[in-house]
């Protein structure tokens, strides 16, 4: 049995998703939805295996949430997002409390991603 779990992002502004989730994140376009012109997007965004939804509807989600993501080489992705120039978010690569290694992103709607490159223990 395999699972894959995606979660749903809230976010207000379709442009500025797409400049932080495909251009700052390298993430593709998969599909959009909308019910009609004038109604909010839902959108999937993709990156490998990593998915995420994003919807302009308010009743999907709460804005600020945080998703965790485990990821191996975290220093390609490091150098790979830190490339971009997004005057928005300045990441930087921490040593965390439990013994990792990781970084945070945060969206345009405060929601947090983190990148988490789990430590041999």
């Amino acid at each position: 049995m395999e699972f894959q779990t995606i979660p749903i992002l809230r976010i207000f502004d379709e442009d500025k998703a797409k400049e932080f989730y495909l251009w700052f994140l390298g993430m593709n376009l998969d599909w959009h939805h909308r019910f009609g012109p004038d109604f909010p997007i839902y959108m999937q965004v993709s990156k490998g295996n990593l998915v995420f939804h994003l919807s302009e509807h308010s009743g999907d989600c709460t804005p600020g949430s945080k998703v965790f993501i485990n990821v191996r080489d975290l220093d390609t992705l490091y150098r790979e997002v830190t490339s971009r120039s997004y005057k928005y978010n300045k990441p930087t690569i921490e040593q965390a409390s439990w013994g990792d290694r990781c970084f945070t992103v945060i969206d345009p709607f405060s929601n947090r991603i983190l990148f988490n490159e789990p430590s041999d223990r």
